[in-house]
């Protein structure tokens, strides 16, 4: 019990040589750490940011179908007759098959593209369309507004706008028109019995490589798409988009690597007069790599916490202004919504051993020479 309140106490008082040390040298240190803490807010706010983005992309994507099978026409994807659903219901393993009709709309009035779907369960009344948040904002029609769609032979088919999706679903709305099945077919000119798409139910998971494999036998010329794969696609679009961020920010990365290196690697003279002092009434080498310990310490983890403060609170409480219009992707339709906290300890390792750890070992370096040479010439 004794022994170790000696080693806190010990502890302790290195500690508070340690903040003296650097407050003596507050100067250098604050600017050292402002940049510290940027350096460690941006790289918290991408990852923080793209994680958060591929979390909410696999829940929107829990409830979308199991298979999507689509037909290939020149590598290409074409309408597919629906009459193909009754042959893949029959495959063993598939709960339901239903065709969708959806398709993308650019709006030249403001330059966006929205996604049209005809909506099979409890549609809009025919002449009406349920829009999201992105859409109403974009075009100021709100409920009981008119939205005006330019059809495929060119006249324009006048809707009434019967509700707005909640802004919760953002993410997944913002640019979604849903219209009655007939209003659809009537602004595409899509022909009779066929459909864009199948979506595909199969209940048991460990079952949906077999029936992809016999849908795609059943259909030669057709494509088919599994969830898992499109929750592969978007990680793989939200990491790629986080890494252009990355990209973009590693001159500034390198920079700040030099900064810290330099301020870490070497001692002032005033640092090594200090050293050899406490060399001289008795300090032992182990003691004073101790006190750089605690002085990188201190910097590089307070910048840590104060960088990950800063990139929480720009992330999950002000919806990541910096960095939203590169990792959502919309070109002009931008869904605003604000990401569920994400407490990943797994992250904040990976950050914590990438920002405090380097330098708080790199402080110890330049310590350690100085506390070999002999006190006298260290003072001289």
């Amino acid at each position: 019990m004794r022994a170790g309140r000696v080693w806190f106490e010990r502890q302790r008082s290195i500690l508070d040589l340690a903040l003296s040390s650097l407050w003596r040298r507050r100067g250098k240190n604050l600017v050292l750490l402002l940049v510290y803490t940027a350096v460690v807010f941006l790289l918290a706010s991408v990852v923080l940011f793209s994680n958060a983005l591929k979390r909410e992309a696999r829940l929107l994507l829990a409830g979308s179908p199991d298979l999507i099978v689509q037909k290939l026409v020149a590598g290409r994807y074409d309408l597919i007759p629906a009459a193909h659903a009754e042959r893949l219901a029959g495959i063993p393993g598939v709960a339901r098959v239903s065709g969708r009709l959806w398709g993308y709309h650019y709006d030249p009035v403001t330059g966006a593209n929205y996604t049209l779907m005809a909506r099979e369960e409890n549609p809009p009344p025919a002449g009406g369309v349920f829009v999201g948040n992105g859409v109403a904002r974009l075009r100021g029609a709100g409920k009981g507004g008119r939205l005006s769609l330019r059809a495929y032979d060119g006249e324009h088919r006048h809707f009434r706008v019967e509700g707005v999706f909640a802004a919760e679903s953002e993410l997944i709305s913002a640019d979604l028109v849903l219209l009655d099945r007939e209003d659809f077919l009537r602004l595409y000119g899509v022909p009779p019995g066929q459909v864009t798409d199948l979506a595909v139910a199969v209940p048991n998971p460990r079952e949906i490589d077999t029936v992809a494999a016999k849908i795609q036998a059943a259909l030669p010329d057709s494509r088919v798409i599994s969830r898992d794969e499109i929750l592969r696609t978007y990680d793989a679009a939200f990491d790629w988009r986080g890494g252009i961020i990355l990209l973009v920010l590693s001159v500034c990365l390198f920079a700040f690597a030099i900064l810290a290196w330099d301020r870490a690697s070497g001692l002032s003279a005033e640092e090594k007069r200090e050293i050899g002092i406490l060399k001289a009434v008795g300090w032992e080498t182990s003691d004073v790599l101790l006190l750089k310990f605690w002085e990188g310490s201190a910097i590089s983890l307070t910048a840590f916490l104060g960088g990950t403060v800063l990139a929480w609170t720009q992330v999950f409480l002000l919806g990541a202004p910096l960095f939203d219009a590169v990792l959502k992707g919309w070109s002009t339709l931008y869904p605003e919504f604000s990401p569920a906290p994400l407490v990943a300890p797994e992250l904040f390792a990976v950050l914590f051993f990438l920002s405090v750890a380097p330098y708080a070992v790199a402080s110890i370096i330049p310590a350690w020479r100085a506390a070999t040479i002999d006190p006298d010439e260290v003072m001289r």
